[in-house]
């Protein structure tokens, strides 16, 4: 895994995906000429985006629907060895090994040239995940409860969906000392912060929740 975003992989936080920024200032001229195929060095396009993820998914699709594996993002694969061609890598998490897979699909032969995987490392959470966080935790029935009075009282009526919490996911990585998240050395765990209507977030500093168990752990300190 010494490619692309093995820093990120190994736990430093980082946002999946490429941007395709178009300027506000082009000209008419500019605006009308027909769109160029991207080279080598570009970022990836949305179309190439979506392209790999399917070419990287297409033998994962039944554990996917069952839930088996995540599909997490697409980036640009560096690989300098590879810099003449349109590459990309896809990440994807196997909850029943609990490894990360790295996918990488040549975008020109349509086809996926490489694989890695590897156990005891994360990549950042995809929204998927971050909603079936926030689905475990409004399940149990301490936090639940505890989520919707809050919500009840900063909004001014029930909460009807976990759509309507303001969420972002963060991976965890138990210390020694966190005794009852042991399990998340191995397992794919997230702290999930909260944001209510009015502009507040919940006390979710002591909240793990563990993605590859489908339970909430809290931490004893």
């Amino acid at each position: 895994m010494g490619r692309g975003r093995t820093a990120a992989i190994a736990g430093a936080a980082a946002l999946a995906g490429s941007l395709f920024l178009l300027g506000g200032g082009e000209s008419p001229q500019a605006a009308g000429a027909p769109a160029r195929s991207p080279l080598p060095g570009d970022p990836l396009t949305g179309e190439e985006i979506t392209r790999a993820e399917q070419i990287a998914s297409a033998t994962l699709r039944a554990h996917m629907t069952s839930g088996r594996v995540e599909f997490l993002y697409v980036e640009r694969d560096d690989d300098k060895a590879a810099a003449d061609r349109r590459r990309a890598d896809a990440y994807i998490y196997d909850y029943g090994a609990n490894r990360l897979i790295v996918r990488t699909v040549d975008l020109g032969s349509g086809r996926v040239v490489a694989e890695r995987a590897g156990k005891g490392v994360q990549a950042p959470p995809s929204r998927g995940e971050e909603a079936r966080a926030a689905e475990l935790l409004l399940a149990d029935r301490r936090h639940g409860r505890a989520v919707r009075a809050a919500y009840a009282g900063a909004a001014g009526r029930a909460l009807r969906s976990p759509a309507e919490l303001g969420l972002r996911a963060l991976i965890f990585s138990p210390r020694p000392k966190d005794r009852t998240a042991r399990e998340c050395a191995s397992h794919r765990c997230v702290r999930l912060l909260v944001r209510l209507p009015d502009g507040t977030w919940l006390n979710t500093t002591r909240t793990v929740v563990d993605l590859s168990a489908k339970k909430i752990l809290t931490l004893e300190w």
